[in-house]
């Protein structure tokens, strides 16, 4: 029965996803993406309307029946989710030229302050709220703070060509999963799961672009799925992976790395339009 919340919620997406698209189209809100065709964004924006509309049915069952239909960690998800995507909806409407942590910096030192570094700002008070519930040390408690805003960012750097952050974001959850054979984290997390495959799939296909609406909210979710699943050793080798991400997206493009790597050239682009 914990499974229904993923259900009802891809019901949610299916239904809202066209209409979400026909509204930003009709809106104007298009951009050219990385082949200059020109693409309602942020389809990502769909996500946490979508969840939250299915927390509807799920709630009514969990309070009118005996259904044991809310997995443990729904309330993690249901916190820190929709703040992400707040934020990066922020930033998808409101964002100036500067780009990653030395342009934010720039602005800042030129007396502008950035949505990318509100962004940043209100993705570690997310994440400390939500890592101050983990069970834990002190240290344990820094350690998922890191990961939270860290796997958020890195999501966010990733998201430059259709579908690649679902991509990752479907490798690292079936990672986990198979690894450590939790599934709880995954329950606890369908509900905004749901909605991210079906925006991840207009994504992939080129329908629209995830914006960092998107992007956002399935970096918030890989962290929490990492912080939910893994225990203080995995989380510091996690944590090592995802500093080397942010570094190196920061200062080279992750892109030209991987398209001069065969094989992960050809995993990008599996199921792109030709």
């Amino acid at each position: 029965m914990q499974a229904l919340p993923f259900v009802f919620s891809l019901l949610a997406a299916g239904a809202l996803t066209p209409l979400v698209l026909a509204r930003l189209a009709g809106a104007g809100a298009v951009r050219d993406n990385y082949r200059g065709r020109s693409l309602p964004v942020p389809l990502g924006l769909v996500i946490v309307p979508a969840a939250l509309i299915a927390l509807i049915p799920v709630t009514l069952l969990a309070r009118l029946t005996d259904l044991d239909v809310y997995p443990d960690n729904l309330g993690f998800a249901v916190v820190f989710v929709p703040g992400i995507a707040l934020l990066g909806l922020i930033d998808d409407a409101l964002a100036g030229a500067g780009r990653g942590w030395r342009g934010h910096g720039q602005d800042l030192l030129s007396g502008a302050l950035s949505t990318g570094l509100l962004k940043a700002g209100g993705t570690l008070g997310l994440a400390l709220l939500v890592a101050s519930s983990l069970p834990g040390s002190d240290a344990d408690f820094l350690l998922a703070t890191a990961v939270l805003v860290l796997a958020t960012n890195a999501f966010n750097l990733l998201d430059l060509r259709p579908g690649r952050s679902v991509k990752a974001f479907v490798l690292l959850g079936i990672g986990l999963t198979l690894s450590t054979g939790n599934t709880e984290a995954l329950a606890g997390l369908g509900i905004f799961i749901a909605p991210v495959l079906v925006a991840g799939w207009f994504d992939l296909r080129e329908r629209a672009m995830l914006g960092d609406a998107g992007s956002n909210a399935i970096g918030g979710l890989a962290g929490l799925w990492i912080v939910l699943t893994l225990g203080t050793e995995g989380q510091v080798v996690a944590l090592l992976i995802l500093v080397a991400v942010n570094l190196f997206g920061e200062f080279r493009s992750i892109s030209n790395v991987i398209e001069k790597v065969p094989g992960l050239r050809h995993l990008d682009s599996l199921g792109r339009p030709t």
